[in-house]
């Protein structure tokens, strides 16, 4: 499967100088995505939200302190109660335990099903609240407000909610999209280098799978994003929405093209189960695996050494892990299987990857069993 040139559906946001929009065509349900600093207090982008006597913010114990009364502050010019729920922050939080604490607060104070929820936070907040909307009341509006550069590149995008189950990742979920997603990148200045090398993850998979151009791009602007620089982080974040923007427009619901999105994420999926959700951030599970990924591809006869050679550079300069970790020492392979079979992609207990067909391609196919072996023993610490 090939991403066909996928090209910018976006235009200056006309409320707010210096904002540039991607556009999620799905019908009734498309939404905007606006990119821009200092986004968060700007009252113009809420003004076309549904109207509704209270909001909800659902955060975490980390990003609250920091943005959520600023966004309350915002809020209340349109909502007469904005409440808040500050969820424990991590991968090892994104349980049903943390589900109900929201369901609990839109319960305690009486919301009723115009309430709409604010995501503010990284991939996890936003998956759990984008769930917790999908069910309450059996469907609420909610907004993605993603601080962390994986969130406002990937999984703020799309409408894929879900919580973690102990034998696999997001594997209780819905496809539900959100009304707006609002990535301020000044809420990225306050993003730990490990958490900011871990959004580059999902940022640089777009390359290998769908624009080799843009590829090019971050091999030479890598230390830029890394030093934060605005247009930079702009055109990244930017690039990467336009990419999974014509993806999600043509198979929402990942019947098909949209899988290759998951490059990397079976390998990464479980290095994070096995290893314990939280060990490994999941965009540093992705880094490994998308280079476990191209070596799959290479030794498949799809791509060349070169290819590999030069993506598990970029991973590298990223500040990601290239290696994978030992989940076994007996059988560090079998285990590695055993995990991958639990992946959403999986048919019939036959693993399907998603790997490098050719620069800037991307195809989901099966490999033998013993291929797969091979790689990850090359591939694991």
């Amino acid at each position: 499967m090939q991403v066909a040139n996928p090209s910018s559906s976006s235009s200056p946001l006309s409320v707010h100088a210096g904002v540039q929009q991607v556009s999620i065509a799905l019908a009734e349900r498309s939404y905007a995505i606006a990119i821009g600093s200092g986004l968060l207090d700007a009252p113009n982008f809420y003004a076309q939200l549904p109207k509704a006597a209270s909001a909800l913010i659902v955060s975490n114990t980390t990003v609250a302190p920091l943005y959520a009364e600023r966004l309350r502050a915002v809020l209340q010019q349109r909502y007469a109660q904005v409440h808040l729920v500050a969820l424990p922050d991590g991968e090892a939080y994104k349980t049903w335990q943390s589900l109900n604490l929201i369901f609990d607060a839109l319960l305690g104070h009486g919301c009723d099903r115009k309430t709409v929820l604010f995501a503010l936070g990284g991939g996890v907040v936003g998956d759990m609240t984008g769930f917790a909307a999908a069910s309450y009341m059996r469907g609420v509006p909610f907004v993605q407000v993603p601080t962390t550069l994986l969130a406002q590149v990937d999984s703020s995008v799309g409408g894929k909610t879900a919580i973690n189950h102990p034998l696999g990742k997001n594997m209780i979920g819905a496809f539900y999209q959100p009304q707006l997603v609002l990535c301020d990148l000044s809420t990225l200045n306050t993003l730990p280098v490990r958490e900011l090398s871990a959004g580059l993850a999902e940022v640089i998979k777009y390359g290998p799978i769908a624009d080799m151009a843009f590829m090019d791009w971050l091999e030479t602007h890598i230390d830029a994003l890394l030093a934060r620089d605005v247009p930079a982080l702009a055109h990244a974040v930017r690039r990467s929405c336009e990419i999974k923007a014509w993806v999600v427009g043509q198979d929402e619901r990942e019947s098909g093209l949209r899988a290759i999105l998951n490059f990397g994420h079976t390998f990464g999926h479980a290095i994070e189960a096995g290893m314990g959700y939280g060990a490994w951030l999941h965009g540093e599970a992705v880094g490994a695996g998308m280079v476990m990924a191209a070596e799959l591809s290479c030794r498949l006869g799809l791509v060349d050494a070169a290819l590999v050679a030069r993506l598990t550079a970029l991973v590298q300069r990223a500040g990601l892990p290239v290696r994978g970790p030992v989940l076994d020492a007996a059988d560090n392979a079998g285990r590695y299987l055993e995990l991958m079979r639990v992946d959403k992609k999986a048919e019939g207990g036959e693993i399907r990857f998603v790997l490098i067909d050719g620069p800037g391609q991307a195809v989901v196919r099966a490999a033998p069993d013993a291929l797969v072996r091979q790689v990850i023993d090359a591939c694991c610490a």
